[in-house]
């Protein structure tokens, strides 16, 4: 892919695998700034619901965990390709 918009799928495609990969809880929503939820123009992707979220800024998206509806421990990464650390949880709480 090697459109803008194609480019900023694969990201959010990888972040999705990493932290269904790296977590015991799948990833159960993607959160976008509500101007790329509507530039982009879809409900959802790979099977997640595409959720507008003020709270971010354009260029940017979260992978939130199942686990972790309420936000915390939410994942945030770039959504331009651009390599990002991303936090995993430890584990299950208790």
């Amino acid at each position: 892919m090697s459109s803008p918009e194609g480019k900023n799928l694969e990201a959010i495609a990888q972040a999705i695998d990493h932290h269904n990969k790296n977590c015991d809880f799948p990833a159960a929503e993607i959160r976008m700034n509500p101007f790329e939820v509507e530039r982009l123009g879809w409900d959802e992707f790979m099977g997640l619901p595409i959720v507008p979220d003020s709270g971010l800024s354009t260029g940017r998206f979260r992978i939130v965990c199942s686990r972790d509806l309420e936000g915390e421990g939410i994942e945030e990464a770039e959504a331009l390709g651009i390599p990002v650390e991303v936090a995993v949880p430890a584990g299950p709480r208790s």
